[in-house]
């Protein structure tokens, strides 16, 4: 039986001295509890999350208000230019030293994301690699060229199911680093992470998640994708795409390729909201997956 959620009030740096990470599913609150811990405690946020990092990606990634960054400062927002990609292993470099910042200058840090791979990086460090394959690689794009990314997807799913419920079908370098690994390793991408990842811990940590029901937090993802879509994330995307940054990783999250299939036609604007927040379902299912074997305390966070 799971320990019984706590008051986000009873986070306490004399009672909970390890670094503080929330984290969580999309739309569950991680922001507001992070923010509030910051105010209570004069503490400033870390981001965790691989789209806000990028500039001009803001309404689609939640990316603080005004208003909240006034309420706290926060940290690896708006670092890179969008077609300037960062990987886990470079994040966590900067992570360490942002927090390394942030407690000199007497203050609490927080991490705070959905990214859970970048979260781990930072806490535990990345596994060490399996051999690169070029040559499977190339049969890996060759295919997807061929019968698509999805097509890709299936052969992961087949082997390794797990690594397939936490990629996109679309994230074809990850997909496809996945099947390169069962192939070169002889094991599942997870169970080669199971072996070879995340012994030492790089950081003592404590990680919360802000308790919500299901019905409760597909409410909330409806919700903000109205908001958002009300706001001009439309406008948004369209003058990424205008801008050159049509094809970066960014505009391969969950939401931002929904609306850029609308403005190229294939999404009637009817149906644009709830495809969104369909995919934005399936996206937290796999957030779930990530987070099912790990130590969480739920947060109870009332007006979220």
């Amino acid at each position: 039986m799971s320990a019984p959620a706590i008051r986000w009030t009873e986070i306490d740096p004399q009672r909970i001295p390890e670094l503080w990470v929330v984290v969580g599913p999309t739309a569950s609150g991680k922001s507001e509890l992070a923010i509030r811990l910051c105010e209570r405690w004069n503490g400033e946020i870390v981001s965790a999350d691989s789209v806000q990092v990028y500039k001009y990606f803001d309404l689609g990634s939640g990316k603080p208000s005004a208003a909240e960054k006034a309420r706290a400062p926060h940290h690896l927002i708006d670092l890179n230019e969008p077609d300037v990609p960062l990987d886990a292993g470079a994040y966590a470099a900067l992570a360490d030293a942002a927090i390394a910042d942030i407690r000199a200058r007497g203050k609490q840090p927080v991490v705070c994301g959905g990214t859970f791979l970048w979260v781990k990086a930072l806490v535990r460090g990345l596994a060490e690699g399996a051999p690169a394959n070029p040559e499977l690689r190339e049969q890996h794009r060759l295919l997807a060229e061929r019968e698509g990314r999805a097509a890709l997807h299936e052969q992961l799913r087949l082997v390794d199911p797990t690594a397939a419920a936490q990629l996109n079908p679309n994230d074809f370098i990850r997909v496809s680093r996945a099947l390169e690994v069962f192939a070169v390793a002889g094991i599942p991408q997870s169970e080669w992470h199971r072996q070879h990842a995340f012994a030492t811990e790089r950081h003592p940590h404590k990680l919360f998640r802000v308790q919500r029901k299901p019905e409760e937090l597909d409410r909330r993802i409806a919700k903000r994708v109205e908001g958002w879509l009300e706001q001009g994330w439309v406008a948004e995307v369209r003058s990424l795409i205008e801008r050159g940054f049509g094809d970066t990783r960014a505009m391969g999250s969950v939401g931002y390729r929904e609306v850029k299939a609308f403005l190229e036609g294939e999404v009637p604007e009817s149906e644009l909201a709830q495809r969104i927040v369909q995919k934005t379902r399936i996206f937290v299912r796999r957030q779930r997956t990530w987070l099912r074997d790990l130590e969480l305390t739920e947060v109870e966070l009332e007006d979220a």
